[in-house]
């Protein structure tokens, strides 16, 4: 503030002489006058429609496809209103911030993306493979060795190979002497075949299921034993049927998933029946038993050999055949002995390479690796050691 008067005198404005009635009045020049005053430059605008457009308001710099980018939500709602509104007036031409000034919008800036780590190999789950992107967490070493072109067939090898051999032989042994006596490798053969079946379908802990086909193993040796030999198929057959029922009834009861379910039943079906078909060495005649487990011993070693697949099978069948003549001259069968030991031979590879299918691992190469090839052949050692007896 100042005492000192104004260094200009007031300014007097003309009189307005627009009012209709008063002489000089021209409507038509008042309006281009005060459309001169408020928007410079327009007062050709009548005459070229895009004058206009030198005075409309460019933008330069660099821009970004936001059609790639994926949209960010402010955390502050008043954030998110006040950067509506600025961005409202920056578009808008004829806001409050004036003609042809640009309001700068506030950007947020996207959140930095979350590293991947590689799963821990120490875990439980290290069998798996690592992460991927893809929508699948995790792969199995089969479904990568598929993706890479590769085999998931891995074969048990020559370990459990020579401890086939061991419970083929005495099995052999045993069957020489008794029932009962050939009873005690038996149920070995049929426990680990029942575990070992578990293993293979990637159903472990499953003790429960576990238990019920070792238990029907059981039950179908004690029914041969109490109904005899002459009538082996009534008593396996029966068995594995009441066994069917009562593995259906008991998932039906399960509170598990409808897929789980149904996986968990065609599991225990599928390792209880078997458990019981391998009772068909009880149920067979003492030679014939003879020579199809020798016969089997000798053949999953020569199948563990380092050799070609073809030539593998080829030659553990000629071995099985050479066993079953050599046990087959011992046990009074002769020369039909070649036939059967070739037959259970035939039956014993199909269970070693279902053993060996889906890169299993060691336990299951020393669970049904062992067993598998024993089990299979025990329809063939008794169709065919009734055929030859």
């Amino acid at each position: 503030m100042t005492d000192q008067p104004y260094d200009q005198p007031y300014q007097q404005y003309p009189p307005y002489e627009g009012y209709e009635g008063y002489e000089g009045y021209d409507p038509q020049a008042q309006q281009a006058q005060q459309a001169q005053q408020a928007w410079p430059g327009q007062q050709q605008g009548y005459d070229d429609p895009q004058a206009h457009l030198q005075y409309t308001q460019q933008w330069q710099g660099q821009t970004w496809e936001t059609s790639v980018q994926a949209p960010v939500t402010p955390a502050d709602p008043a954030q998110a209103y006040g950067g509506s509104q600025a961005a409202y007036g920056a578009s808008d031409a004829y806001g409050q911030a004036g003609y042809g000034q640009a309001v700068p919008t506030p950007a947020p800036s996207a959140p930095a993306p979350r590293p991947v780590t590689a799963p821990d190999s120490s875990g439980p789950d290290s069998t798996y493979g690592p992460a991927t992107l893809a929508g699948n967490a995790r792969i199995t070493d089969a479904q990568r060795a598929r993706l890479e072109g590769r085999s998931p067939i891995i074969e048990p090898g020559m370990q459990p190979a020579a401890l086939t051999a061991l419970l083929g032989l005495l099995l052999s042994g045993s069957a020489a002497i008794g029932s009962y006596a050939l009873l005690v490798p038996l149920v070995v053969l049929q426990a680990v075949t029942a575990a070992g079946w578990f293993r293979l379908n990637g159903m472990w802990p499953a003790r429960q299921g576990i238990a019920l086909a070792f238990l029907g193993a059981l039950v179908s040796d004690v029914a041969l034993l109490v109904a005899g030999r002459e009538n082996a198929p009534a008593a396996i057959l029966g068995t594995l049927g009441v066994w069917v029922l009562l593995v259906l009834v008991l998932q039906l009861r399960s509170h598990a998933d409808p897929d789980e379910r149904m996986y968990g039943l065609m599991a225990t079906v599928s390792s209880a029946a078997l458990a019981i078909l391998a009772t068909g060495h009880l149920g067979a005649e003492p030679d014939a038993v003879s020579v199809g487990a020798a016969a089997v011993a000798v053949a999953v070693l020569a199948r563990a050999l380092p050799l070609p697949t073809p030539a593998s099978v080829v030659v553990a069948l000629l071995a099985a055949a050479g066993a079953g003549i050599a046990v087959g001259e011992m046990t009074g069968l002769g020369a039909g002995g070649a036939l059967l030991g070739a037959g259970a031979a035939g039956c014993a590879l199909i269970g070693h390479r279902v053993a060996s299918y889906d890169y299993p691992s060691r336990f299951v190469h020393f669970t049904a690796g062992v067993a598998l090839p024993l089990a299979a052949a025990a329809p063939a050692v008794y169709v065919l050691g009734r055929a030859l007896g």
